[in-house]
């Protein structure tokens, strides 16, 4: 029998390669060209490859991303590029008749300060959180996208995942462009290794995070597509539950053996106190994550010691 053909964007990505990794992927057919073979902010480029090789299924997990800093110093990138790039294979899949398409959103797209568990139909509720407004609009619009065509004709059915925050192997560690747990993982063994007694945390670290390993992601995003036919058309995928910025890096500091201590720069932004996205959604559909806090922690730093730093 013939498999079942998926066309994934952002193969390349910390996303990408952890499905890519996981081994039940290899029951289908995947496609996973990089930029140089799919120039996803070209529209024409992307009808000719979907014409040329007609993919049974899109999960869309492209992007460009990074963290605070990344987002504050680059707006006009992070909302163009991702705007063109989930326009694009979206309506290019639509054009092609490819009816079921998995997009991958971002809990940015909820409004900011919302302290209770954030469930989907918060979306464009509330005013977004301005640090990375960008990005965030691009999502909601690819998510909204995604809905109007399936509105528009039921046999395409084009269904987004909202995944909280991410960190694991293949993630990025510079801090020009890492978000908070690789940058915590690159600061600590940093000052592990040159002896330093302090590390800095922006903030007074009380602010909480929902930050799950991407193998999880890869894990719930597999079950997605044996699933499809039961998967909501809209859905969170996280933890449920959060740890304090300060519970982040001292479980670093755990794994690493580091035994300095923690300085605060009160000077510093921290962005929201709190982002927990809702998992009734996905409780009710059947999965949950498996990787505690420590073992997430570990595995990235093995492959941070590994890859990175050679």
């Amino acid at each position: 029998m013939r498999k079942t053909k998926i066309l994934l964007t952002g193969g390349g990505g910390m996303v990408g390669q952890n499905l890519l990794e996981h081994p039940a992927i290899r029951e289908f057919d995947v496609l996973a060209p990089r930029s140089s073979e799919l120039e996803l902010r070209d529209f024409n480029s992307v009808q000719a490859y979907m014409h040329m090789h007609q993919p049974d299924m899109v999960i869309h997990a492209a992007g460009k991303v990074g963290g605070i800093q990344a987002n504050m110093r680059e707006p006009v990138g992070f909302l163009m590029e991702n705007l063109d790039m989930g326009r694009n294979i979206v309506w290019a899949s639509r054009q092609a008749g490819v009816k079921r398409l998995i997009n991958l959103g971002s809990s940015c797209m909820y409004p900011r300060n919302h302290n209770e568990p954030l469930v989907e139909e918060l979306v464009l509720k509330g005013e977004l959180e301005p640090t990375n407004e960008g990005y965030a609009l691009a999502k909601v619009v690819t998510s909204r996208l995604c809905e109007y065509i399936t509105r528009e004709d039921a046999s395409f059915q084009y269904k987004t995942l909202i995944p909280c925050n991410l960190y694991g192997r293949h993630d990025k560690f510079d801090p020009k462009h890492s978000h908070l747990v690789p940058a915590i993982i690159h600061k600590v063994h940093q000052a592990r290794c040159s002896g330093q007694s302090s590390v800095e945390i922006w903030g007074d670290g009380t602010a909480r995070r929902e930050f799950m390993y991407a193998g999880d992601l890869a894990d719930a995003m597999v079950r997605c597509v044996k699933e499809f036919d039961s998967l909501p058309a809209l859905m969170n995928i996280g933890l449920g539950y959060d740890y304090t910025i300060n519970e982040y890096y001292q479980a670093a500091a755990d794994v690493m053996g580091y035994t300095g201590t923690f300085a605060h720069d009160l000077s510093k932004p921290v962005g929201m106190a709190r982002k927990l996205v809702s998992v009734e959604r996905q409780k009710t559909w059947g999965w949950s994550a498996q990787s505690d806090l420590r073992a997430g922690i570990e595995k990235t730093y093995e492959f941070y010691l590994k890859e990175f730093l050679q």
